[in-house]
């Protein structure tokens, strides 16, 4: 009998897990070595007065199995806010059970709840397994446009100009 998945809002006492499951999903992508996120941090960030981003986990039975973390942006363009998802990790033995589907399903209807006029997220380009899962559900790849970063170092070097 498969377990009965329950998917609710991280609290602040979630913190230590929620850094677990950063921790994991960088494993899994080939980068835990960029994790810098402290408990500390994430409190502050994730429940402090200004709150950057919210997390879900998802349980089976009391086990927590998967988590997303997401946060809302804006479209100029739609002149909406939109749901970015930044990270949905399921534990690899809990992988094929639909819970992955599930999360996605609740931060869709949170978006349709909030009138979000879109909903993003950004994939490992090796990542086919999730590719194909999120083109399933009629996600669609920007191909067209590419995604720039800069680290805090180069925010400090530019800024020392």
């Amino acid at each position: 009998m498969k377990n009965e998945i329950i998917i609710k809002p991280a609290t602040k006492e979630d913190v230590p897990l929620i850094l677990s499951f950063i921790k994991k999903i960088a494993e899994y992508e080939k980068l835990l070595h960029e994790v810098t996120a402290t408990e500390e941090i994430l409190r502050e960030s994730l429940f402090g007065n200004k709150p950057s981003a919210e997390v879900i986990f998802a349980y089976a039975d009391t086990k927590p199995v998967a988590y997303a973390i997401y946060f809302y942006n804006f479209s100029t363009f739609i002149g909406k806010k939109g749901l970015y998802l930044e990270d949905l990790f399921v534990l690899p033995e809990f992988r094929g059970e639909g819970i992955g589907k599930k999360m996605l399903l609740y931060l869709i209807n949170k978006a349709a709840k909030e009138n979000c006029g879109r909903m993003e997220w950004a994939v490992l380009d090796w990542n086919e397994s999730a590719i194909n899962f999120y083109k399933s559900l009629g996600a669609k790849p920007m191909d067209e446009w590419t995604i720039f970063r800069m680290d805090e170092s180069a925010i400090q070097k530019v800024l020392s100009r």
